[in-house]
């Protein structure tokens, strides 16, 4: 992951993005970029990761643990010369789960990852990271990660859209500075605007800001007795959350958020079906 960091961070060196190795060129996405390698989960990192986001630990993986899984693939393809976007930079905006079965502790998963089509959007350009992990050839997981590319939209939102009103919290969630440097530490998700306010200020945030998949493995585990082992959950992630960080979290009927605790913006809104 050391050595991806680095080839994501060449596109920020002055004429680098020239060389024809380094990803950022523009363009279209190619439509032959893929990576395909088969995974087993570590039950010592498991338990890491567990503890981390609030899951329990038992014979089966927390839903967004095969995304753990590929982050590495995730990485591998976003750094990818032929790749047309910086992979630092890019916002990670809505994510969908599709689990149609629960994932055993033990088993091996077959893990691929594809790009999506490039897409105009009002705040620049988008695609997504679609990831498969399936078991004997069965695919049991589906994953679809939406990122933005800032700058060069349109400007024109795709219609009005009516704020959603807020639910009652169910819980208050304490959030310390480190988080993301804990969070980076099992999930190889080492982006420099989630570790330090130093590094994070470099990229235009006050403070560091949590990772939008720990906000959503955290409501996930705060769900684990409503999860059946088939079901999709779709989230989109609303504003950073500023750590530390004080903010709660609601649920109602298939509708849950995690909302800042004073102001009541949102960070994140999701379904569960």
């Amino acid at each position: 992951m050391l050595t991806t960091y680095a080839r994501a961070a060449l596109p920020l060196v002055p004429l680098a993005s020239r060389l024809p190795f380094v990803a950022g060129g523009g363009g279209d996405m190619p439509q032959d970029l893929e990576r395909t390698r088969t995974a087993t989960t570590d039950t010592g990192a498991l338990a890491a990761y567990a503890k981390v986001c609030g899951f329990r630990l038992g014979d089966t993986v927390p839903p967004t643990w095969p995304h753990i899984l590929a982050f590495a693939d995730h990485m591998s393809l976003m750094t990818d010369g032929r790749f047309p976007f910086q992979a630092i930079g890019l916002v990670h905006v809505a994510n969908r789960i599709e689990q149609r079965r629960a994932i055993g502790v033990g088993e091996e998963l077959e893990l691929t990852v594809r790009p999506t089509a490039v897409e105009p959007h009002p705040k620049g350009k988008a695609f997504s990271l679609v990831t498969e992990a399936a078991v004997g050839g069965e695919v049991v997981w589906v994953e679809t990660s939406t990122m933005l590319h800032r700058g060069g939209g349109s400007g024109e939102e795709r219609g009005p859209r009516e704020a959603a009103e807020p639910l009652e919290p169910t819980a208050t969630w304490k959030l310390p500075g480190d988080l993301g440097r804990r969070y980076a530490g099992v999930s190889g998700d080492s982006n420099p605007i989630h570790l330090h306010p130093l590094t994070a200020k470099a990229f235009g945030f006050p403070r560091a800001i949590a990772h939008g998949m720990w906000t959503k493995a955290r409501a996930l585990a705060a769900l684990e007795g409503r999860l059946a082992d088939a079901f999709t959950v779709e989230v989109e992630f609303k504003r950073p959350v500023l750590l530390p960080a004080t903010v709660t979290f609601a649920v109602a009927g298939d509708r849950f958020e995690v909302r800042d605790k004073r102001k009541q913006t949102p960070h994140l809104e999701g379904r569960l079906s």
